[in-house]
């Protein structure tokens, strides 16, 4: 949003500039080392006195070189780190520059990457660019032709050192190395080697946890006694000096814990086990009698089913006092019936003692939810109030979807930065394998992350403001909800709900039920409503 905004004051200053029929030419020049520049006329007088001829070659077309001198005497063009390049960027974000000027490519930049997050800027800011011994021009479309060529290969570049980065990562697994990622109980990262060192407490807890589940043969058990002794899971503080972890376990916690092959000394990498580098925490058959413990008592660590039995809430219902998810199951009786229900995540994983909710017979809110859908769509007033509550969701997801942008804004320009420091040691340390280079496909891979979550963000906000509801949306979707329910199988009831409902809070300490709307179902089903309405007038 802010890249178009820019890129529209940058036409804008364009075209006022073109309008008063000038063109200001910004003249770029640089060398390599300090040698020759105290005599008085060196290499950057040679390149500026060129540049300055071909913008007089241009006068007819209204370009006027600026007074400014941008000479960087002295600096490499491998990185950006240059004082005149930065005054130059100032320049051009300031709107003074119309048009640079450079005498060869390389003046300007070495560095493939360097050159395509330059183009970025002058693009954004409509500034042409000019190479006046290699006719490279931007005002042309053979020019334009050239950027784009150039800009193709630093896509290619980018992508080598990604590929090169993920088949090192590779190698180093199937050497049983540890390549980073979220660090485990048990196991402390040295900050020298990057290699894993035993956490003598943390790991006579893990220790403990196995027996434990020797012993109890149930996860809840384990759970319950795991909170009594005050264990949590692996607490540490990120790069950006965030702390992480640090909870109680739960099931899926515990399950993970159980069953990860690392605290054998070894490393999965693909399905395939290899050494690691890293020493033992638990022999390899106390950890095979858990695993076939395990399988015995078929857990799943909280892995998701099928739904089976076509529950009308499932992945909707929520626990409100809890803020987690109620998960559907059944009992079955000795005479073969079963019988429905909703449980809260949190009481199934840590005890019923964690939950006022616990469980909740599943015809029970599957009715009392269908019948509150119903109930809207006869009242107009209360249809009212609640398209305002969907416009208000909606308002609330647009104000989260600008945060995380403006976020995300001042995150690539971190990562840009990051990637212009190292950018030249990284082109140098490609034939001896340098760290740099790692890092600087790890950057790249996080810029391209970044800016496809800021797509996704884009595409998010222009559907919610074409989903935005209205009454009338809401009472043309009611009104196919209402007449045709009893009518439509289960598997359609379930569609029906799904596109109309976000989700479903349940409070268990006074039996009270929320419902929220979806903007873009109300929209869907008003769009069936029209059909519907069309078909029956033809």
């Amino acid at each position: 949003m802010s890249k178009n905004n820019n890129r529209g004051r940058g036409e804008a200053r364009e075209s006022a500039s073109r309008t008063n029929g000038t063109i200001r030419c910004a003249i770029y020049t640089r060398k390599s080392t300090d040698e020759g520049l105290e005599q008085e006329f060196n290499s950057l007088d040679a390149q500026r006195e060129s540049a300055e001829a071909y913008i007089a070659s241009q006068r007819h077309e209204g370009w006027v070189c600026i007074p400014d001198r941008f000479d960087d005497g002295g600096f490499t063009g491998g990185n950006m780190e240059r004082p005149a390049l930065k005054r130059l960027f100032a320049g051009i974000e300031s709107g003074d520059i119309d048009c640079v000027v450079v005498y060869k490519v390389d003046r300007l930049s070495r560095s493939l990457l360097d050159f395509a997050r330059m183009m970025e800027l002058f693009d954004k800011h409509a500034v042409s660019f000019v190479s006046v011994t290699q006719q490279f021009n931007t005002t042309s479309s053979m020019g334009r032709l050239t950027l784009n060529i150039l800009l193709s290969f630093a896509q290619f570049e980018r992508e080598i050192i990604s590929e090169r980065t993920r088949d090192k990562m590779s190698a180093a697994r199937r050497k049983g190395k540890w390549v980073g990622g979220m660090p485990v109980l048990g196991y402390d990262v040295d900050p020298k080697g990057g290699k894993l060192i035993v956490n003598e407490d943390e790991a006579a807890q893990v220790r403990g946890m196995y027996q434990l589940y020797l012993e109890h043969r149930a996860m809840i058990p384990v759970v319950q006694e795991i909170d009594r002794r005050g264990w949590q899971t692996k607490r540490w503080t990120t790069k950006k000096g965030q702390d992480r972890g640090g909870k109680p376990f739960s099931k899926s916690s515990l399950f993970r814990l159980l069953t990860n092959v690392i605290y054998t000394g070894k490393v999965d990498y693909k399905g395939t086990i290899y050494n690691g580098e890293h020493s033992e925490i638990v022999d390899i058959d106390l950890w095979q009698r858990v695993q076939d413990a395990l399988r015995r008592n078929g857990s799943t660590g909280g892995k998701e089913v099928r739904n089976k039995y076509g529950a009308l809430l499932k992945g909707l219902l929520y626990c409100a006092p809890c803020g987690t998810g109620m998960v559907h199951t059944y009992t079955a009786k000795d005479n073969g019936k079963r019988y429905r229900y909703y449980v809260c995540l949190n009481a199934q994983q840590r005890g019923w003692a964690s939950c006022p909710t616990k469980s909740l017979n599943a015809h029970e809110i599957e009715t009392a939810v269908v019948g509150h859908i119903r109930s809207i769509g006869r009242n107009e007033e209360i249809i009212s109030a609640t398209a305002a509550k969907v416009r208000e969701e909606s308002g609330k997801r647009m104000a989260e979807l600008e945060t995380e942008q403006r976020g995300h804004e001042r995150e690539l320009k971190r990562l840009h930065t990051g990637v212009q420091k190292l950018v030249g040691e990284s082109f140098t340390a490609v034939s001896n394998g340098g760290a740099a280079m790692d890092q600087l496909a790890d950057l790249q891979d996080r810029i391209r992350t970044i800016e496809q979550r800021m797509t996704a963000i884009r595409e998010e906000v222009i559907a919610i403001q074409r989903e935005t509801v209205d009454e009338g949306d809401m009472a043309r979707a009611l009104a196919v909800f209402d007449p045709v329910w009893e009518s439509l199988s289960p598997r359609e009831q379930t569609r029906i709900v799904r596109l109309l409902v976000e989700r479903v809070g349940y409070d268990g300490r006074d039996g009270r039920v929320t419902v929220t709307f979806r903007s873009p179902g109300v929209k869907a089903l008003c769009s069936e409503a029209d059909i519907r309405n069309r078909e029956v007038s033809a």
